[in-house]
């Protein structure tokens, strides 16, 4: 019976030190490193996760806020976390990792307006220019949809060149990131989720973009997502001539592939250089702050509108 409850200690000890230790990883502190700094490095709201902080390292903090230079600390895992909210998916290779590191240092939650948002981005890219400039805008508006709470998965690099390539091929890519996403959308349920396709071709900083908004006709949640976003846009055209109303409906094979098979909504921005005589074309400057700020902006009027149609 002695040696029952000794094993029955053992194993308890065991499952409660292991437990305890799954709650939390560790950090060395840098040169000028406070508390406030070393969570929001970690994308961790300082002011929500600073007594978490205190009581995980209770017994090597000894004035107020002052951390010590080398010392190893340990940071509480949270799921809101900016590492867990904003996510780069590599489908190929099954991996997740943080979209953004250096820069969390940077960021702060700004609401929680978006909190049962969950946005899917996805660019595809003609040149490496193209690349350079999807791959800027998908990030800048993946931070600003976070720190206003929302999830944000960015499917990796690995999709963006072979998304154009015959849908009924065996080896597309494309049909791993369908799993990927549709697997996220069921795991959650009950939220508000947009898939949106950024897809550039040759950009250039000294002309002006020519973009378009399209949508799967099937889909009203699509439609109206696509008709929030050409809205901010037409509202900050640089040209003269106005838009049609309507936006545009899919077309091509491989838009159409991933429409039938992905389960959220899904809308395609297409960007391109140089001015187009199509009515259905807005004119933009090649700013990638402003035009991730538009982006932004008409995912949030979506949001806004199906919140106040519920």
């Amino acid at each position: 019976m002695k040696s029952r409850l000794s094993l029955l200690f053992w194993v308890w000890a065991c499952t409660f030190i292991f437990g305890q230790e799954s709650t939390y990883y560790k950090v060395v502190a840098e040169q000028g490193d406070g508390i406030f700094s070393l969570l929001r490095k970690q994308g961790l709201d300082p002011a929500k996760h600073y007594g978490e902080f205190l009581e995980l390292n209770s017994d090597k903090i000894k004035k107020g806020s002052a951390l010590k230079l080398g010392e190893e600390y340990k940071i509480p895992y949270a799921d809101d976390s900016f590492k867990k909210t904003g996510v780069m998916v590599e489908a190929m290779a099954d991996a997740e990792e943080p979209i953004f590191d250096k820069e969390l240092g940077q960021m702060s939650l700004k609401s929680d307006k978006l909190k049962d948002a969950v946005y899917y981005l996805i660019t595809e890219n003609s040149t490496d220019k193209d690349k350079s400039f999807a791959k800027d805008v998908s990030q800048r508006l993946a931070a600003e949809l976070m720190v206003h709470g929302a999830q944000v998965y960015i499917m990796g690099e690995d999709a963006s060149h072979n998304v154009l390539k015959d849908t009924a091929s065996d080896d597309n890519p494309m049909g791993n990131y369908i799993k990927e996403i549709n697997k996220r959308y069921l795991q959650n349920t009950g939220k508000y989720q947009r898939v949106l396709i950024i897809r550039s071709k040759n950009i250039t900083e000294s002309t002006n973009m020519s973009v378009a908004v399209y949508h799967y006709n099937k889909s009203t949640q699509g439609q109206r997502f696509a008709q929030n976003l050409q809205n901010v846009f037409k509202e900050k055209s640089i040209s003269s001539r106005s838009s049609n109303e309507a936006s545009l409906i899919f077309e091509d094979l491989n838009s159409l592939y991933l429409a039938r098979n992905m389960l959220p909504a899904i809308s395609l921005l297409t960007i391109e250089s140089g001015s187009n005589t199509s009515a259905s074309k807005i004119s933009l400057k090649p700013n990638k702050k402003e035009f991730a700020n538009l982006i932004s902006d008409g995912i949030m009027n979506d949001y806004v509108d199906l919140e106040f149609e519920n």
